[in-house]
């Protein structure tokens, strides 16, 4: 979906971000989204895991 963005699009996207949230909402945001992704690949991560455990259980 967004392969061909570019630098130019990036650098667009950052600018209205600055525009539309302020200088002092970035970091918070940027933070907030940091955290979110890591929930997400922590939960992934152990689904993953629990998979592979009951795929062992029923193996043997």
């Amino acid at each position: 979906m967004f392969s061909n963005i570019g630098i130019p699009g990036l650098i667009l996207i950052l600018v209205l971000a600055l525009i539309i949230f302020g200088p002092k909402k970035l970091p918070e945001i940027g933070r907030a989204v940091g955290q979110s992704l890591k929930e997400f690949k922590n939960s992934t991560k152990g689904i993953i895991e629990d998979d592979k455990i009951e795929e062992d259980k029923t193996k043997k």
